[in-house]
């Protein structure tokens, strides 16, 4: 397949030099419409009955459990942590309570995979020279108004790594992220520093290789961008983003991508697949990639 790159010398300046860019007007307003409206009907159909999975990064030892493992190849619904009140029931509607739907909207949802199955998506990772990238899990972020969870400072590569490091994280703003509704928060050019702890999944469950490292918050910038804006996101960049304590919610959509060509998946990484996704494209050789 014959993938041109779109990315400009400038963009993959910031790339290299900060660890981000941002590219303005990625997704049409037909995109956001399209996927938010998708979301609406899904929220709308499920059952919160059936389930009360909480996400949280401040406990995520804790809050991953078999339901958190088999979303990788599902569609699944994350509560806020707050959004269950002390009677164990919900304190507001369940549209208002997610935190978040995840991990393969991409994949079995065809309002989802258009977008991220895209020319413009695919000419993005051509430009950043992937072979045969693959979209390992996708996220639709909600980050509710009053309720929305802090997102401690991480890095993706921790979560989602291969041998060597490929992760790419895709920010899609399907709302203007400001300052005042929990933007996104990064400190420029730490990808440079390498890869700080890893996130392993052993026979006890899941937990960090190494405590977190203290970070002074005057070293990260706000990313505060408009609808239909996407952030693109080095593997090891040092990112966040704070409580949402205003009355407006910041809907986001997130991809994140590793290459299958000339680099290996962690066998102990929490994502382990039964079938082996469909790759964005292939421009080289093709080689097995074991998941």
């Amino acid at each position: 397949m014959g993938i041109v790159g779109n990315l400009s010398p400038d963009e993959l300046h910031s790339f290299n030099s900060q660890g981000y860019f941002v590219i303005e007007s990625f997704a049409s307003a037909e995109d956001i419409d399209a996927m938010r409206k998708r979301m609406d009907q899904l929220l709308h159909d499920f059952d919160c009955s059936a389930t009360a999975s909480i996400f949280s990064t401040k406990n995520q030892q804790q809050s991953t459990d078999n339901y958190f493992y088999e979303s990788v190849e599902k569609i699944s619904f994350f509560f806020e942590e707050k959004a269950f009140g002390n009677d164990g029931e919900l304190q507001q509607p369940k549209e208002l309570s997610i935190n978040k739907v995840g991990h393969a909207l991409h994949e079995l949802d065809p309002v989802f995979k258009g977008f991220s199955y895209s020319e413009k998506v695919s000419s993005l990772f051509s430009s950043l020279g992937y072979k045969r990238p693959i979209i390992i899990q996708s996220m639709y972020i909600f980050k509710q108004p009053g309720i929305g969870g802090e997102v401690v400072p991480h890095q993706d590569n921790s979560f989602l790594y291969t041998e060597p490091p490929t992760c790419t994280g895709l920010w899609l703003a399907l709302e203007d992220a400001t300052i005042t509704n929990g933007c996104l928060w990064a400190i420029p050019g730490s990808q440079k520093n390498g890869l700080v702890r890893r996130f392993i999944r052993g026979e006890g469950g899941v937990t960090f290789d190494r405590p977190s490292p203290e970070y002074d918050q005057k070293d990260f910038v706000p990313i505060e961008v408009k609808a239909g804006s996407l952030v693109v996101i080095h593997g090891d960049l040092i990112h966040q983003s704070f409580e949402n304590q205003s009355s407006k919610s910041r809907h986001a959509y997130s991809l994140h991508v590793v290459d299958t060509d000339g680099c290996k998946w962690a066998q102990d990484n929490w994502i382990r697949r039964k079938v082996e996704p469909e790759p964005l494209y292939v421009s080289s050789s093709d080689l097995k990639f074991n998941l």
